[in-house]
């Protein structure tokens, strides 16, 4: 497994308020790419990108309650080049000592995710996206 940080989801309470900040506040530039009434992404250097999703969406989607304790308000993703690629990282995760919160399966945006929690309950996605090119090296690209 590549040391590697593609994604960077923010759990965010008010997501117009929150795009706000980030894009009229801090002068930041969200992708035209993905980016949508439901989630806000801007490419940081580096390949990484910062999401902004509804937190009550991402602790679904995570299938975790949104109570703050089960549910801490952001992951980090490891994005993979294949499909099949997240069930490997999952189960490499378990055997490390990780925790499988939500086995790999397909996903309602067309790709293929799981989630896994590190010995200190931080949450981690694992995805393949077929939207998003992953360059070789394991940088996110979101083309204008």
């Amino acid at each position: 497994m590549q040391q590697r940080v593609s994604f960077i989801t923010l759990g965010v309470s008010n997501l117009a308020q929150s795009r706000s900040f980030y894009e009229q506040g801090l002068g930041w530039k969200p992708s035209k790419r993905g980016s949508s009434a439901g989630v806000v992404f801007f490419q940081m250097n580096g390949g990484v990108v910062l999401a902004l999703f509804p937190q009550e969406e991402l602790a679904q989607d995570a299938g975790l309650p949104n109570d703050g304790a089960g549910f801490r308000g952001f992951a980090l993703a490891y994005n993979v080049h294949q499909r099949h690629e997240v069930a490997q990282v999952l189960e490499l995760a378990k055997q490390a000592g990780g925790t499988i919160v939500k086995p790999a399966q397909d996903t309602s945006w067309g790709g293929h995710s799981g989630y896994f929690a590190d010995p200190d309950g931080i949450l981690w996605e694992v995805a393949w996206n077929p939207h998003f090119e992953l360059t070789f090296d394991g940088q996110m690209n979101l083309p204008e």
